[in-house]
């Protein structure tokens, strides 16, 4: 089916705009290293049932070397050291301005695949994505305008931002590479269509070594253990989990299999646009003319990709 790899990507970007929602309540609740452990764990535990139930193992097939590797890898540089700054920049700088340095995601994931995978890209699919970019760009920056804002951003806060966008760009790619060997050494033992969850086990994996560790040393495990028992904290995030690491990511992975790494993360980023209806909704964030503005150019952007 031709563009299946973007169509996919878009309906990534909606499962992201509902694990965005829900991380605000659960995080808001528990803490955002004790979600993001219990996202891992619960990603595990889903991953594991889907398994049982479609190949009769609650694990994937075995894979090579070479494919574990890289899907660790990819883990720990998506999952852990991704979001870890991202979190920081959020802290520093704010989430309005963290949004907008994770347009260079896609950017970032582009010119990796570029370097690693030998991937080229039309000069309409890269007047696609800078249109897009430019859309969520001027929508991130409209929405919190009532607020003064100062231009001149912490340093840190900054590299943190930057370190986070890189990372996702740089982990989705890595994502790709290992599910190459994932494949080449399946040999036809498993269904495409469960690939990418297969990957994703594993990615999990090293988040929830990698996120444990964080909490451990930053806060015990106390937390964590009071968060297992509350069905509130429980309740947000399984929800998370399903649209988070187990749907969101499983279909992320999915969809650069169909397409390249670089047009799958900028329609994925989109989710800042996406966003901005149920935001107003739930939150009663002000609808700005930036906004619309940002959410119409994004639009034509995403339009653009399907004349490449």
């Amino acid at each position: 089916m031709q563009y299946l790899g973007e169509l996919i990507s878009i309906g990534v970007a909606f499962s992201w705009t509902a694990t965005a929602l829900l991380s605000e309540f659960g995080s808001k609740r528990m803490g955002n290293l004790v979600l993001n452990v219990l996202r891992m764990m619960l990603a595990l535990l889903f991953g594991s049932l889907m398994f049982w139930l479609t190949t009769g193992s609650p694990l994937p097939l075995s894979g090579s070397m070479q494919a574990y590797g890289w899907m660790l890898l990819s883990g720990l540089v998506g999952y852990v050291i991704g979001d870890y700054c991202l979190f920081q920049c959020y802290i520093i700088i704010g989430s309005r301005f963290g949004q907008l340095f994770m347009t260079l995601a896609p950017l970032a994931a582009a010119f990796t695949a570029w370097l690693s995978l030998g991937e080229q890209m039309t000069f309409m699919s890269m007047v696609a994505m800078l249109v897009t970019l430019s859309g969520i760009a001027i929508s991130v920056l409209g929405r919190g305008e009532h607020h003064r804002v100062s231009l001149k951003l912490p340093l840190n806060g900054v590299l943190f931002a930057i370190g986070a966008a890189v990372c996702q760009g740089v982990g989705l790619v890595l994502s790709k590479i290992g599910m190459n060997y994932y494949e080449a050494s399946m040999d036809g033992q498993q269904a495409a269509w469960l690939l990418p969850f297969s990957a994703n086990f594993f990615r999990c994996i090293a988040g929830l070594l990698g996120f444990t560790l964080l909490l451990y040393f930053k806060e015990g495990l106390k937390p964590l253990r009071e968060a297992l028992c509350d069905k509130v904290d429980m309740t947000a995030a399984t929800t998370t989990t399903i649209f988070g690491p187990f749907v969101g990511v499983g279909f992320s992975l999915m969809a650069v299999q169909y397409t390249g790494a670089g047009i799958a993360s900028t329609l994925m980023a989109l989710t800042p646009i996406i966003i901005i209806l149920p935001s107003y909704w739930l939150f009663r964030q002000p609808i700005t003319f930036k906004g619309v503005l940002g959410a119409l150019i994004s639009v034509v952007g995403v339009s653009l990709f399907f004349l490449s």
